[in-house]
């Protein structure tokens, strides 16, 4: 213990240093400003994971964690559909989630909105659509409102995202 603690003493704290992304913030106070809009200040997110490799999930944890805080914009994680907004998926839609993904899109309360996110979601990406577990993209599934490509996108393609399911609402 003493020679890890001597350890740190001597190596000091290496990390990157913080720097706030301009494109985020812009996006984040636009978000910020269509959800009080539309939505009297707070959008309700079910996130469902069709089948992915968990790059975008990460992504997606990453708006919430405490450098990006998603939630400052008002933008809410839920656990269940009933309460949800919107629904944000990830991956291509394996067979044994099919039935739970059209599931949670019947149960989420129109008018809802469905972004799917990443190219797996997109077009089945490195999985391929001639794979014996996969289902399809998940606009094969369920309608969808929006993609965000990428692999895995960026969480300031998230927001754009989301934004832009947002802003095309009627």
């Amino acid at each position: 213990m003493l020679r890890l603690l001597r350890q740190i003493a001597r190596v000091g704290t290496i990390t990157e240093e913080l720097r706030e992304s301009d494109a985020y913030e812009r996006a984040g106070r636009e978000l910020a400003a269509m959800i009080n809009k539309r939505f009297a200040g707070s959008l309700a997110i079910r996130e469902v994971d069709a089948g992915s490799c968990n790059g975008c999930e990460l992504e997606i944890h990453a708006t919430n964690n405490a450098f990006y805080d998603i939630e400052r914009f008002g933008v809410h994680f839920t656990a269940s559909p009933r309460f949800a907004d919107m629904l944000l998926v990830t991956g291509p839609v394996s067979v044994n989630m099919k039935t739970a993904l059209e599931m949670t899109y019947e149960a989420t309360p129109d008018p809802k909105l469905v972004v799917a996110i990443g190219d797996c979601a997109v077009n089945c990406g490195v999985f391929g659509r001639d794979n014996y577990a996969i289902a399809g993209a998940v606009s094969d599934i369920i309608p969808v409102d929006v993609v965000v490509h990428g692999c895995p996108p960026t969480p300031t393609d998230i927001i754009r995202g989301i934004l832009a399911a947002i802003d095309g609402m009627p």
